[in-house]
């Protein structure tokens, strides 16, 4: 199975696209700087480049992440290239994975199934993260609904580019 890692590196900019969007003060980056205790002072003082620098290498380790989530050919993959003769093509772990990929390659590698998976990794990943220190931190369901909102959307694109395209 030959994987497409450009894809992985543009599917990382997903965040940083969806951020720009979802954080502006126009649509929700207001209501997020009253519910996270935001100013424009402290946003004045961080170092932007830093900030997104770390964004994207984070974003680059959620592909990874989400493509072992939205691509289920990987599973076989892992399973048959840890068998102890799998290096050698007339092996069986070879010979299984090969027809394997001829059979069930492309099965379930479509962009809408990849925003499921993206969506689901949402709802039962990023939510519950959220959720977990919102209340620790004693941050609002407003706060929680926004960041998670945020989350589920950028999964479900990404997981959507990286099924379809990966």
């Amino acid at each position: 199975m030959d994987f497409n890692f450009l894809i992985n590196f543009l599917a990382a900019l997903i965040p940083l696209i969806t951020g720009f969007i979802w954080y502006h003060p126009k649509v929700l980056g207001a209501k997020w700087m009253e519910a996270s205790g935001m100013t424009e002072e402290k946003a004045r003082g961080s170092n932007m480049l830093l900030v997104f620098g770390l964004t994207y290498l984070f974003s680059l380790f959620l592909t990874l992440a989400l493509q072992t989530l939205c691509i289920h050919q990987l599973h076989v993959v892992a399973l048959l290239s840890n068998q102890v003769d799998s290096s050698s093509p007339d092996s069986e772990a070879s010979l299984m994975l090969k027809k394997f990929m001829e059979l069930f390659g492309t099965s379930y590698r479509t962009f809408k199934h990849g925003t499921f998976h993206g969506t689901f990794a949402g709802l039962m990943l990023a939510l519950p993260i959220i959720g977990i220190n919102a209340l620790f931190e004693r941050k609002s369901f407003k706060y929680v609904a926004i960041n998670t909102g945020y989350f589920i959307v950028t999964f479900a694109l990404m997981g959507g580019v990286l099924c379809a395209f990966s």
